[in-house]
């Protein structure tokens, strides 16, 4: 099912002649996993720009404690881990994508470790753990729960030092300069430089996700979605916008940001309990706290409610201090802050937006609709997922299709002659003047909205009320002319609050993480398929 929204073109007025030019082989947007990975196989073939929106190495990669999912050996089975990927994507996985990333992925983690990547070991060999849906121990983790930050920083001190890469940061992709069905350049823009023209012989995008559509989430502030929405403006395909993931376990302190207490938490044998110390999680599914992610979210918003609380608790008093403080330094340190020990106290939980299923759809080789523009990593959506994440599988997959983008882009530059054409454009969007908009007080708003009323539970009523605040809000802000970062996130956030209750409002069942109220059962008949998003072409 294909649906469009119409948002404007460009978000600046520009003449590619009077800005400076610049001409790359490969051009890679974002420095997570997914980024990295991209340049440094791109790199093999071709001259890389890598260009990241903040400091390299902010990124949801940077945040990520759960680890990386690989099956190394047995008892553990390659086809194990399909069946297990598959049956939490209830359906719209794509099983040739699962194939690939679960065949590939042991190949790209051997590949970190001999960069000197360093995971967890016990007695000289790998320390693996098992999450939620997992059947069998496949989980590497680095520093108990900061996985996420050493593969980023063994990445990161390949890319930095590989004499083909060049890396630009707090540098903002404000377009995708896209003609005749293919992507020829971006514009860019940065303090230091102003605006600048990147003509690119190959761009791939691995912006990451969106999390900051939501007042609750684990996403950093840098998380707002932008290449999925300049994606979309160049005309690219977008898929499976209604599926954003909500981890069940973030730190609830009232007035504190969200921090992600990770999976392997419960995968250690931490309980969760309710209000009134009762655990609950056995009542709702047979694996309990090891259930997928989106049955946690939704038995816990569940006891929220019956108990009038606004959080749950995790139990770890009876795993040992000494363990829970060795396995999990990171929250352990997190949680002092606020006075909690976590091997004596109930730590204070509950759900945030945390993974988009959806985006940019790309192909088994990472390409998206449009020529020469590739994308990998959570800004992409390889139908890996399907309706619902394995946890640990987003590490996998920007390790794998971060890999597979680099390749194809750096040998699709290397074949092309000389530099990359230009394909000079001029745009002249309505502009307004900015004066008297409060840009946090919109976004605040918008946050808020998206997690009463798209959230872990939607129905008919709240998804209409949405999309009519957001129609009302994209009236007065996307008309307007921005020249700095805060102004075009928050225009890319409206973009894809739209696209994204639009999507939810049509899949009129519930699958995965995307769980409506008043179509609470599955209706393969009508839904076992993908809703996707193309801008016409103007």
């Amino acid at each position: 099912m294909k649906k469009h929204i119409e948002p404007r073109r460009f978000l600046l007025r520009f003449d590619t002649h009077e800005l400076p030019q610049r001409f790359v082989d490969v051009l890679v947007l974002g420095s997570g996993v997914a980024g990295l990975s991209a340049a440094l196989a791109a790199a093999r073939h071709a001259q890389v720009l890598l260009v990241s929106k903040d400091e390299l190495r902010e990124s949801n990669t940077h945040y990520a404690q759960g680890g990386v999912a690989a099956v190394l050996g047995p008892p553990d089975s390659a086809e194990a881990h399909i069946r297990d990927t598959l049956a939490v994507g209830q359906g719209l996985c794509e099983p040739a994508v699962v194939e690939t990333v679960v065949r590939e992925g042991p190949q790209r983690v051997r590949e970190l470790i001999a960069a000197g990547a360093h995971f967890d070991q016990d007695a000289g060999a790998l320390n693996l753990t098992r999450e939620g849906g997992h059947s069998h121990a496949r989980i590497l983790h680095a520093q108990g729960d900061a996985t996420g930050a050493e593969i980023e920083a063994t990445l990161l001190r390949q890319a930095t030092a590989h004499p083909r890469i060049r890396c630009l940061d707090h540098t903002f992709v404000v377009d995708l300069l896209a003609d005749g069905g293919e992507c020829a350049g971006v514009i860019l823009s940065s303090q230091t430089q102003g605006l600048t023209v990147v003509w690119a012989k190959q761009t791939i995008l691995a912006t990451g996700g969106m999390g900051q559509l939501y007042r609750e989430t684990t996403n950093p502030e840098v998380a707002t979605g932008d290449g999925v929405a300049l994606a979309y403006r160049a005309g690219a395909v977008l898929q499976d916008m209604e599926f954003m993931q909500f981890h069940p376990t973030t730190l609830y302190i009232a007035g504190a940001s969200r921090w992600l207490v990770s999976e392997t938490v419960r995968g250690e044998g931490a309980y969760l309990l309710n209000n009134r110390g009762e655990r609950f999680m056995p009542r709702y599914h047979p694996d309990a706290e090891l259930a997928p992610r989106d049955a946690v979210s939704r038995a816990i918003v569940a006891e929220m409610r019956a108990t009038g609380a606004t959080h749950v608790r995790l139990d770890l008093r009876h795993l040992g201090a000494q363990r829970v403080r060795e396995r999990f330094p990171t929250i352990a340190r997190v949680c002092e802050q606020f006075d909690l020990d976590i091997a004596e106290d109930l730590i204070p939980v509950r759900p945030s937006a945390h993974y988009m299923i959806g985006g940019v759809r790309i192909d088994l080789e990472a390409r998206t609709s449009l020529g020469r523009l590739w994308a990998c990593g959570e800004c992409a959506c390889s139908g890996l997922h399907g309706a619902n994440r394995l946890g640990s599988n987003s590490l996998l997959e920007g390790l794998v299709f971060g890999h597979r983008a680099g390749e194809g882009a750096g040998r699709a530059a290397a074949a092309a002659p000389g530099d990359a054409a230009p394909r000079p454009a001029r745009s002249e969007p309505p502009a307004n003047p900015e004066d008297r908009l409060d840009l946090r007080d919109v976004l605040n708003s918008l946050k808020s909205l998206m997690w009463r009323h798209v959230g872990i539970e939607r129905s008919e009523d709240l998804l209409r009320e949405a999309e009519e605040s957001i129609d009302f809000w994209c009236r007065y802000v996307m008309n307007k002319e921005f020249h700095y970062r805060g102004g075009w996130e928050l225009q890319n956030l409206l973009t894809l609050a739209k696209i994204v209750t639009v999507a939810a409002r049509s899949r009129q069942e519930s699958r995965g993480v995307h769980y409506r109220s008043d179509f609470p059962e599955p209706d393969d008949t009508r839904w076992k398929t993908h809703i996707t998003f193309q801008r016409p072409e103007t």
